[in-house]
């Protein structure tokens, strides 16, 4: 029979023999070849060899397809300095607690990006506690500050673990140039829950914060004010405001299309399909089909026309390339139009205008915005998805972190 070899990649041990179970695993018995350990107790380095422990059998990346497993009998040394206690030696390339070398453990790792417990298990033929073991051991429940040495920007969301349940997370995020974080999973969204988070944040990480971004919700607002000084600008993330005033649209639609069902015959009222698409698009983006449907629409209803043109135009002077003060007097104008035309539409969106206004304007100062943040929460989503019944605040950091940070640690 042909042969080959490779090396097995640890240091600290020989090899002794190789052997093949019934089941074609291979068994790889080595033993230390280091002549010392650190006393459990002093944590001097002692060298009095007293016999070995019980023989242990761990885990290893496998060899052509086969689970191969690395069996070693630990030595043990006697301490004269502890009344002759002794220490079994372990070595730099396993956990004590784990049935698993370090190389196989950060493998199982890299499996789970983008995957779930339950598969992994299934392929690697590896309990599921164990797996779960093995995420515990080397990612942390909670964001290591020391990790961390700069955070220009962070972003305030919520999402909810269930599916019509009012029951929100809160999803805490750091932006570090083109870098996104995840800073924590926050188990409800209160201020109390969230300043008390924010408060954990070193100091020397505020000197380096720039902006807060987060939707219109007052216990993120006003918890952020709360805890970062003055200089730290806290910015309504213009795309959850777009919403706001789109959604005022979106119930003036409902409201006249009610009416014109009642009002145009059937035949009328069937020509007018495809408008709420086209009202969520900007006139110069709109299909030919679009663009009729809401002209005529339009014909029947010219509040509709109008709410439609002015909801573009606030989006417009979001795009403008101006200041905070030319923004300001920009935003009063249309309101004025509102008023002037005497749309009550958006009454509700005005009352959001009012109560933040500073915070909406903001923006105009470094476009900072919640992109970043929406984009780990669709990633969040799939994560929830993929690993259902996830409900754990600390499991879905885990899970979040290694999926965004685990090629980089792990390869």
């Amino acid at each position: 029979m042909d042969t080959f070899e490779i090396p097995l990649g640890i240091a600290e041990v020989k090899i002794e023999k190789v052997e093949t179970t019934q089941g074609g695993d291979f068994v790889i018995t080595v033993r230390s070849s280091i002549e010392e350990t650190n006393c459990h107790k002093c944590g001097k380095i002692i060298t009095k060899f007293h016999g070995h422990d019980q023989a242990i059998t761990l885990r290893h990346l496998s060899i052509l397809g086969k689970e191969t497993y690395i069996r070693i009998i630990p030595k043990r040394y006697q301490c004269s300095d502890c009344n002759g206690s002794t220490t079994t030696q372990i070595l730099s390339w396993y956990n004590s607690k784990s049935r698993q070398t370090k190389a196989y453990e950060e493998y199982v790792l890299l499996n789970l990006i983008n995957s779930t417990v339950s598969d992994v298990s299934l392929k690697e033929n590896l309990g599921y506690f164990t797996i779960t073991g093995i995420i515990d051991r080397y990612i942390g429940a909670a964001v290591n500050w020391d990790e961390i040495q700069r955070l220009d920007v962070i972003g305030l969301d919520e999402i909810s673990l269930k599916k019509g349940h009012q029951d929100f997370v809160t999803i805490v995020t750091g932006r570090l140039g083109t870098q996104t974080m995840i800073l924590a999973v926050l188990e409800n969204r209160l201020k109390t829950t969230v300043k008390t988070f924010l408060s954990s944040i070193p100091r020397r990480l505020h000197k380096t914060l720039k902006a807060v971004c987060s939707d219109m919700y007052d216990g993120f607002i006003n918890a952020a004010k709360e805890v970062f000084p003055k200089k730290v600008m806290i910015v309504v993330d213009r795309f959850h405001l777009a919403k706001s005033y789109r959604n005022e649209l979106e119930k003036l639609r409902k409201k006249e299309m009610k009416r014109l069902k009642k009002e145009l015959s059937e035949e009328k009222y069937k020509e007018l399909k495809g408008v709420m698409w086209g009202l969520r698009k900007k006139k110069e983006n709109l299909t030919q089909e679009e663009d009729q449907s809401l002209q005529k629409v339009f014909q029947y209803s010219p509040t509709l026309k109008l709410a439609y043109e002015l909801c573009w135009e606030l989006t417009d002077i979001f795009e403008e390339p101006i200041s905070k003060t030319q923004a300001k007097r920009k935003i009063k104008q249309w309101n004025k139009k509102i008023e002037k035309n005497k749309l009550d539409c958006f009454d509700y969106f005005f009352s959001t205008l009012d109560n933040y206004f500073e915070e909406i304007t903001n923006y105009f100062h470094d476009r900072y915005n919640s992109g970043f943040v929406e984009g780990l929460n669709n990633k969040i989503k799939v994560i929830k998805r993929r690993c259902y019944g996830i409900l754990d605040t600390n499991h879905l950091f885990q899970r979040i972190y290694l999926d965004l940070e685990g090629y980089s640690i792990f390869t």
